[in-house]
């Protein structure tokens, strides 16, 4: 069994694959200070309350924005599952001829979503994901990473409207029934809600001009996807676990130059 886990400033996702089936997922907050020991402790628990014996799991991949938590977390599987976990970073195989200016300023997270969705839903493809940032990325047919947009999340950006508006104050993000509010609370819903909606939209046609037109496919993944993309037309697909899937996508490509258990 592979141990898959997303590292983002937010929230760290863990899956756990037996082949190519996910079997189990749990999704936690970021917290930079907690240990090893405390991380591994917490996934014992949650592989014993879904029925996962520990010594099952066998191989384990990180992805990871937060450089503080990776080390942390290769130090946990060490400890509590005796392997050596594969992290995405310069030297991984992925396939993808990545054409930034700098390679190495792309994040691993876009690099995994880049390589799921373009083996899932074939190429060129747009991903759209949802996290503490909006990230949109652009894929070829020849599996070049062409790079992308990045826009302020939406948890961020209305965090900075409550804490910078005094009179304003935090309301659930939700699509609204009219895009004309008639309070304060419904305005601010329908600014945040349709702001999005036309955000996406217009990156996302944009993109597709840039890279000549004609069909490409465009996926959308990340906590707020479902809700933001009921109302856009340009996303095709939603695919909630499209990291986890790059993740494991990786680790099978990677695994023959992997050491393995230590």
């Amino acid at each position: 069994m592979l141990l898959a886990v997303d590292v983002g400033n937010t929230n760290i996702v863990f899956g756990i694959y037996d082949g190519k089936d996910l079997v189990a997922s749990w999704r936690m907050a970021t917290h930079r200070e907690q240990t090893e020991d405390e991380y591994g402790i917490m996934l014992k628990s949650l592989l014993r309350d879904a029925g996962i014996e520990l010594q099952k799991i066998n191989g384990a991949i990180i992805s990871s924005v937060v450089p503080t938590i990776t080390p942390v977390l290769e130090r946990m599987c060490a400890r509590y599952f005796s392997i050596k976990a594969l992290v995405v970073g310069p030297g991984i195989k992925t396939g993808i001829n990545i054409k930034y200016e700098n390679p190495r300023e792309v994040g691993a997270d876009r690099i995994v979503n880049a390589v799921a969705a373009y083996y899932k839903y074939g190429g060129p493809v747009i991903i759209v994901d949802f996290g503490t940032a909006t990230t949109f990325d652009a894929v070829t047919a020849g599996l070049d990473y062409l790079g992308g947009a990045i826009a302020p999340g939406i948890g961020i950006s209305t965090e900075a409207l409550f804490k910078s508006a005094a009179r304003l104050y935090r309301v659930e993000i939700a699509r609204p029934d009219k895009i004309i509010g008639r309070n304060t609370a419904a305005s601010m819903q329908a600014g945040i809600f349709y702001g999005y909606v036309g955000l996406v939209d217009n990156i996302v046609e944009r993109m597709k001009r840039e890279m000549g037109g004609g069909r490409i496919f465009t996926v959308a993944t990340g906590g707020l996807a479902p809700l933001i993309c009921s109302e856009t037309r340009t996303i095709d697909e939603v695919d909630i676990m499209l990291t986890l899937d790059g993740l494991r996508l990786l680790y099978e490509k990677n695994d023959e130059t992997t050491e393995g258990k230590l």
